[in-house]
């Protein structure tokens, strides 16, 4: 008796190995969008472009009074102070006051060449300053060599208070413009440092590995790709700098000087004139605005994304 192989035949799986669809679901539902649509040809898939959620940038006529609202509400109260009696001419000069002994100065000429002597001052410091902390910041962050030989001479450079070392820049230096600068640019490596070292830090490797693999490779590396990407902490650090570099510069002025706001401050303890101090300050805060604008500028230029991240 000979034997007939036998023909392969389908057999229908088990019930429970098929995959169950919910009662009720449509497979319409399960299926791409454009497939939903035409059922007779080939299925694709059609994305749409995401919608741009960020709110709409406030016009300028808008945006530039409400930034001076809470200084004119200031400068409002204590007007009103001033005029009413309730804030003495001898604690502190009234608007009025102010106004005369600034066009008095600026008669005279000397606000400008003031102004001008303390703005160069903090300027040729600042620059020192943030120069050396940027080097030394990126050095530090990229290699573990520069971290052991760098970071624990910085952090005690951060430690120490820039204002002790006026005696001892004194004592070396002299009372020139050498001691002034160096004062400054002291008072302002340290933030630079910091916020350098912590940006290069933070720097994601797998950005640093595409840019190497593009053949980016030492100092191209450093100023395409890690400097960019730590931009955000080193123009913080430069704003930081720059409102300390206001401190270390009424410091410098005080020593030694017979120009610069420093001096006229201490023409005007010598003097009590009150008008001439709050004078001062105010010529403190528009050097901070003109510094501060100056940062809000390069960010502006350097990173237009940032203004798309604030909520309006």
């Amino acid at each position: 008796m000979s034997s007939t192989p036998c023909s392969p035949r389908w057999t229908r799986p088990p019930r429970s190995s098929r995959p169950r669809r919910r009662p009720g679901t449509d497979v319409a539902l399960l299926s791409p969008p454009r497939a939903r649509e035409e059922r007779g040809g080939p299925t694709t898939l059609e994305l749409e472009a995401p919608r741009y959620r960020a709110g709409r940038a406030r016009p300028a006529w808008v945006s530039i009074p409400l930034r001076f609202l809470v200084p004119a509400l200031i400068v409002a109260a204590w007007w009103i102070g001033s005029a009413t009696g309730a804030i003495p001419e001898e604690i502190l000069a009234g608007p009025p006051a102010v106004w005369r002994a600034f066009t008095e100065l600026y008669q005279t000429g000397q606000l400008v060449d003031f102004s001008i002597a303390s703005f160069k001052r903090a300027a040729v410091g600042v620059f020192f300053g943030v120069l050396i902390g940027l080097a030394l910041g990126v050095l530090s962050g990229l290699s573990s060599l520069g971290e052991e030989l760098i970071d624990s001479t910085m952090q005690i450079n951060r430690a120490i208070p820039f204002l002790a070392l006026v005696p001892l820049f004194i004592a070396w230096f002299g009372i020139d413009e050498t001691f002034k600068v160096l004062l400054i640019a002291v008072a302002t490596v340290g933030p630079m440092y910091a916020y350098t070292y912590l940006g290069v830090r933070n720097v994601d490797r797998k950005m640093v590995e595409a840019a190497q693999s593009f053949g980016l490779r030492g100092w191209r590396l450093v100023f395409g790709a890690i400097l960019p990407a730590a931009l955000p902490g080193v123009l913080m650090a430069l704003r930081i700098c720059l409102s300390i570099s206001i401190t270390g510069l009424i410091a410098a002025e005080q020593v030694g000087t017979r120009e610069g706001i420093g001096y006229l401050v201490t023409l005007a303890q010598e003097y009590n004139r009150t008008d001439y101090m709050v004078l001062c300050v105010v010529l403190y805060a528009v050097l901070g605005l003109i510094f501060d604008g100056i940062v809000r500028v390069i960010e502006k230029f350097a990173m237009p994304w940032r203004g798309q991240v604030a909520v309006r």
